[in-house]
């Protein structure tokens, strides 16, 4: 019969021989006292971070829990620093999810609000955009191709002169002749 021999925990014990102690026998009581040792620095990283007491004091909590999972599948020669880099890791792992899941405050007045004078101005925009396009079908068909490509397309004359097969003055002349003409439909639709 093997007889099982019990190593006391004592805090004389370095981080090396409490970190053995955890890995090779499973030893909680060696962990925690482990963890202990550093709690103060793992709140300080947490509260740096976080800046949020509570949320610092669950991270910590955390931290214990997400120790007890991957110490034993590492190689940890300085405790100290690979704590402190687990509870910065940890800490920035928790800002990434609190950015991608952001919440907005609305005043609830301002969402409930039988306010519809935002939908004026869609409207307004709807129907000049409905004149413009009417305007559009009213110009002599190079000057409404050119327009087009100019505006809507963003080209520039050359581009433009080049997909048409027109001269660049060609081009200008129409797109200003184009506006010109766009601006007075619009100015005597608006009358």
């Amino acid at each position: 019969m093997s007889k099982i021999i019990s190593i006391p925990v004592h805090a004389e014990q370095s981080d090396a021989q409490l970190l053995d102690q955890f890995k090779l026998r499973k030893d909680q009581e060696a962990l925690a006292q482990l963890y202990l040792r550093y709690s103060d620095l793992i709140y300080g990283v947490c509260l740096k971070y976080l800046e949020d007491p509570e949320d610092a004091k669950d991270a910590v909590m955390n931290i214990y829990q997400e120790l007890r999972e991957k110490l034993p599948r590492h190689e940890v020669q300085n405790f100290k620093s690979w704590l402190y880099v687990l509870a910065k890791n940890h800490c920035l792992m928790i800002l990434r999810a609190a950015k991608k899941n952001r919440t907005i405050n609305l005043d609830a007045q301002v969402v409930q609000s039988g306010d519809f004078s935002h939908l004026d101005s869609v409207i307004e925009k709807e129907e000049t955009f409905k004149k413009l396009e009417k305007c559009m079908e009213s110009l002599p068909g190079e000057q409404a191709k050119t327009i087009r490509l100019f505006y809507y397309d963003n080209k520039c004359y050359n581009e433009i002169a080049a997909t048409t097969g027109m001269e660049w003055n060609k081009v200008r002349s129409l797109i200003q002749n184009g506006r010109r003409n766009l601006k007075n439909c619009m100015d005597k639709d608006a009358n």
